[in-house]
């Protein structure tokens, strides 16, 4: 029997087995819209046979989005595009899950494939928010503006506009909502002592850091169902001295599991530029650090980073370091690994595809 194909149920949501598709950024959004590339993007992989896939990172306000391109729920109006892509990967037998987050002093910066730097206003960037006013790259190649210091109104905005998008993701169809804490965007900068220098309540030691995050959690947990998974992408660890450790994330993760979160999602770095969030061998330890949380927090978790071969993702969920095996570049290039891995770990692939594949190759 493999690990990497049994089911996992979570709540009343039950994955048809533990390879999930990581949250990946499309920049092919216009004003925060899916459209037709989002449907192929994410239905092929369910075509494909994962058992979890997770829409990208998608905006709670107009100034949250990381690039003039990426996706939003900050509107009712872009429920109705989702709905139609959540429906086709549901009913071709996957789980669908939504990131949704704020993107904070990283914001307004065009899409990578231009370069990635800051926008100005003039050119079709906003003015970005974080918990102090320090930019994200001030030395490097790249200089970057500024942010806006948030204050405690803007502070308890962000947090509403967190749960009303959580609303809106269900109105959509997700049956899983994750909240974005990591990779140096909006809540992963307030818990990081990289960036947070603050001395008020939502500064100073680890809890007064946690305190931005755990409160968004309690407002998304007030509006999102009690019966569906809620999880939280956190940064497993800075990677630089002076940031956070996994240590610190055991923490954060026990107290939010005490808030009803299901799953963490333990992806690494991101917080400064010298602390990118894909990075070699630092990547190739995230699952490992998944594995830690889990067992000292006593939390379910997802493992993501560098995940590329069946045996690999199957020795991950056997030896009890993760629940689900999440892929991004993989799934990039091979849209039906997991009918590929099934085939290798000797596990029928059948009934991964539709009857309108299955008929035909399906062994």
């Amino acid at each position: 029997m493999s690990a990497l194909f049994s089911e996992l149920k979570i709540k009343d949501i039950t994955f048809r087995n533990r390879i999930g598709v990581s949250p990946m950024c499309q920049y092919s959004s216009n004003h925060g819209m899916a459209n037709d590339w989002h449907l192929v993007q994410l239905g092929s992989r369910a075509v494909g046979g994962a058992g979890f896939i997770m829409s990208e990172a998608t905006a709670v306000t107009p100034d949250g989005r990381i690039t003039p391109k990426c996706a939003g729920l900050w509107s009712d109006e872009q429920i109705e595009p989702l709905t139609r892509i959540n429906s086709f990967v549901k009913d071709h037998g996957a789980v669908i899950g939504v990131q949704i987050g704020h993107s904070g002093r990283k914001g307004s910066a065009a899409v990578p494939w231009d370069g990635g730097a800051h926008l100005s206003v003039d050119e079709g960037g906003w003015e970005m928010i974080a918990p102090t006013d320090q930019a994200f790259d001030q030395d490097g190649t790249r200089l970057m503006r500024a942010p806006h210091q948030m204050s405690l109104d803007e502070i308890k905005h962000i947090q509403n506009a967190f749960a009303e998008s959580a609303k809106r993701a269900l109105t959509a169809g997700y049956q899983l909502l994750e909240i974005h804490g990591a990779h140096g965007y909006l809540l992963h900068s307030f818990f990081t002592p990289l960036v947070n220098t603050r001395d008020d309540a939502y500064g100073g030691d680890i809890k007064g850091r946690a305190k931005m995050m755990l409160e968004t959690v309690d407002a998304v947990r007030a509006v999102w169902p009690e019966n569906l998974p809620l999880a939280v992408r956190l940064s497993a660890a800075d990677w630089i001295e002076g940031g956070l450790t996994v240590e610190d994330n055991i923490q954060m993760a026990k107290w939010l599991k005490d808030r009803g979160v299901d799953i963490v999602d333990c992806s690494g770095g991101g917080a400064t530029p010298e602390a990118r969030a894909s990075m070699g061998e630092r990547t190739a330890n995230q699952p490992a650090l998944a594995g830690k949380i889990r067992e000292q927090a006593n939390i379910m978790t997802m493992a993501v980073g560098a995940i590329t071969d069946a045996k690999q993702a199957e020795a991950l969920i056997a030896s009890g370091q993760a629940d689900i095996a999440l892929m991004a570049r993989q799934s990039l290039l091979d849209p039906y690994w997991p009918i590929h891995a099934a085939t290798e770990l000797g596990v029928s692939n059948k009934v991964l595809m539709p009857v309108q594949n299955g008929f035909f190759v399906g062994k």
